[in-house]
């Protein structure tokens, strides 16, 4: 599940044929039940990066620190010198975090969940008000024809 395939499902579920409202209506629950398994998906695999995450960052701490042997950097595949040399302050450290690669993967991954369970509860919830539009449409229609 990525989040241009929910978009491209969801351009065509949330079409509400015009001549077919009854269809629509039935098929709303069906509809709902799927997006909000995508959603409860979406909010696990969330979780499941924020704490790999948290694992990354503590080993990232304990590099940065000095307090990795060489064995457990090369484990890692990272350089054996995060400064290359310089003598860096604490106050420094921020910037070699926010610049690591490693960090700012995990970053983008823990966006992209967070933009997919956004769009998905925005479906869910444009779902939960389907009803009202249909109801919209069948009132308009019975205005149209002279019975309002």
């Amino acid at each position: 599940m990525n989040l241009e395939s929910v978009l491209e499902m969801w351009k065509k579920d949330s079409q509400i044929e015009q001549f077919n409202l009854d269809e629509t209506s039935r098929n709303t629950p069906q509809l709902h039940a799927k997006y909000l398994e995508l959603l409860s998906i979406a909010k696990l695999q969330l979780k499941k990066v924020e704490h790999v995450q948290k694992s990354l960052l503590k080993k990232k701490w304990l590099y940065y620190n000095g307090k990795m042997n060489q064995e457990q950097i090369e484990a890692e595949g990272w350089e054996y010198d995060p400064f290359e040399g310089l003598k860096v302050l604490k106050g420094e450290m921020e910037y070699y975090y926010n610049a690591d690669i490693d960090i700012q993967k995990s970053e983008e991954k823990i966006m992209y969940y967070k933009t997919m369970i956004e769009t998905l509860t925005e479906i869910v919830n444009n779902l939960n008000w389907r009803h009202q539009t249909i109801g919209n449409m069948i009132r308009w229609r019975q205005f149209e024809a002279g019975g309002g």
